[in-house]
């Protein structure tokens, strides 16, 4: 499979995950205001875009670390296809909880 279809499934629901995972969201967010707000002009509604992509990394960089692991202990130089599989399955495993409400809302 090409490699740019993996890093779009890994883009994906990374995308879900900061959008509609509601509990992640709002812990982000009281972060954010605290230590942000002042930033990005006290507004609420930039905090929360800026927590939503906060957690939308998050997802992709927790995803990634077991893919790192394997690939340091296989030895690899380049993300093979397992280590690619190894990173997308995790970003779906993160963003499980955000999955029944993207259905129910929908983009």
């Amino acid at each position: 499979m090409n490699r740019n279809f993996y890093f779009i499934g890994i883009a994906f629901f990374g995308m879900i995950n900061g959008i509609f995972n509601q509990l992640a969201l709002i812990f982000t967010l009281l972060y954010v205001q605290l230590l942000a707000g002042p930033l990005l002009f006290g507004s609420l509604s930039l905090t929360l875009m800026f927590s939503s992509l906060m957690v939308s990394t998050a997802t992709v960089i927790l995803g990634g670390i077991p893919a790192a692991i394997y690939e340091r202990v296989t030895g690899g130089s380049e993300s093979s296809d397992a280590s690619l599989w190894i990173w997308l399955a995790g970003t779906a495993l993160l963003a499980l909880p955000a999955v029944g409400n993207f259905l129910k809302i929908g983009l």
